[in-house]
């Protein structure tokens, strides 16, 4: 974790000067839905102001830096979700080493796993919570990943609650649901009826009070030429009408079918994928939530050493902005990578978690777990100290 903050500090230092592209929108929102005096603010915030696409928990977030100067706020607010990039480090660390409980995994090889994850995740982090301070997305990753946190000790409630502030952050989280169903099927009802029920809490009263807040949702943005939406055949110069049902339906498929083949691990990279290859826009900071994915699949879904998946997310889609001048070519690699990443962890072969390593001497292993920087762990390394004292297979 050290490493992994100095690497985020450097990041925030190099980024923060020019950083604050979306700010505007968050503190506007934030201004606004404090203020019921005002015609477009409180409860008719969406229905005067559909380009605001964030959810009100993000706009309630960001009204709680309201009382300090615009540049002061901002900063602010920069660091406190450059923070929530380490907590979600933490959190993953956490969850695989839940996940993983009981199965011979070494917590010095899961820390590296992290750690080389997370060499490739800080970046786009930085690029999302620093460069654009899209707030809303940084509460619904942050969110989501602790649902995940939650979802590997089967607390129903606790997971059906978070992933109701990711929904009630950013919209987009729902394509991050089918985490739901990774949970014992008697507890979908507890944790759907809590998730459902926060949703209602959160969104119903801007419908109920102002019907025309529905016009945020046919709001729609230019379809970039670097989208993958056109080598999918919508030329269309603003966004279809279908892409947004489209893509929440592709993310909701997608994880529904990761979690039916056990691997709930895929759902956030799945969901990622979904919102990339169909959305008009190619914003390098919707690349965050596809680290995100990458992340929690490389130190959950899988056992090997090096963390391929989030350094060829990191390299492919951001480093392409830069080595890929072409337009139509970067739109080609999107879906590219969407295919070639779908298809690999919801069919790519997986060692089931329960396997024992093969390095796990049977008879010298400590059957209890030990509390490893990320949580109990099983340490293939620990002896019994009266085994430690003779040589195995000895009278």
């Amino acid at each position: 974790m050290l490493l992994l903050t100095a690497w985020a500090v450097l990041w925030f230092v190099v980024v923060a000067p020019s950083g604050g592209f979306s700010w505007h929108y968050l503190r506007t929102g934030g201004e606004l839905i404090y203020d019921g005096s005002s015609a477009g603010g409180g409860l008719n915030l969406y229905a005067h102001h559909p380009e605001l696409q964030m959810g009100p928990v993000s706009f309630l977030v960001a009204g709680l830096f309201n009382p300090f100067p615009a540049e002061v706020g901002q900063v602010l607010a920069e660091a406190l979700m450059s923070l929530l990039g380490l907590v979600v480090l933490v959190l993953a660390g956490r969850s695989a080493a839940r996940h993983f409980l009981g199965t011979g995994t070494n917590h010095q090889r899961l820390r590296q796993r992290v750690l080389v994850a997370g060499l490739a995740f800080t970046p786009m982090w930085i690029e999302v919570s620093v460069r654009f301070a899209h707030l809303d997305d940084v509460l619904a990753l942050f969110f989501t990943a602790l649902a995940v946190y939650y979802l590997t000790r089967c607390n129903a409630a606790a997971t059906g609650i978070c992933m109701a502030m990711a929904l009630n952050s950013k919209p987009t989280a729902l394509a991050f649901l089918p985490l739901l169903l990774a949970l014992p099927k008697e507890r979908w009802l507890r944790a759907g009826l809590w998730c459902v029920g926060l949703v209602a809490v959160a969104w119903l009263p801007f419908f109920v009070v102002a019907p025309d807040s529905f016009a945020a949702a046919k709001f729609t943005i230019p379809n970039n030429p670097a989208s993958a939406l056109r080598w999918l055949g919508a030329n269309d110069p603003q966004t279809p009408d279908w892409a947004r049902p489209a893509q929440a339906a592709l993310g909701l498929a997608l994880g529904t079918v990761a979690v039916w083949r056990g691997r709930w691990a895929a759902v956030v990279l799945l969901g990622a994928d979904a919102r990339i290859v169909l959305d008009p826009s190619v914003y390098t900071y919707y690349t965050a939530s596809v680290l995100l994915g990458t992340l929690l699949w490389d130190v959950c879904g899988q056992r090997r050493l090096v963390p391929w998946w989030s350094w060829i997310a990191l390299l492919v889609l951001y480093g392409g902005v830069f080595l890929v001048p072409d337009e139509s070519a970067r739109g080609l690699i999107r879906l590219g990578f969407v295919v070639v990443s779908a298809v690999y962890v919801l069919f790519a072969p997986v060692r089931d978690r329960r396997e024992r390593g093969r390095h796990k001497p049977p008879a010298r292993v400590e059957e209890e777990p030990v509390e490893g920087p990320w949580g109990p762990m099983w340490d293939p390394g620990r002896t019994r100290p009266w085994e430690a004292r003779r040589p195995v297979g000895g009278g």
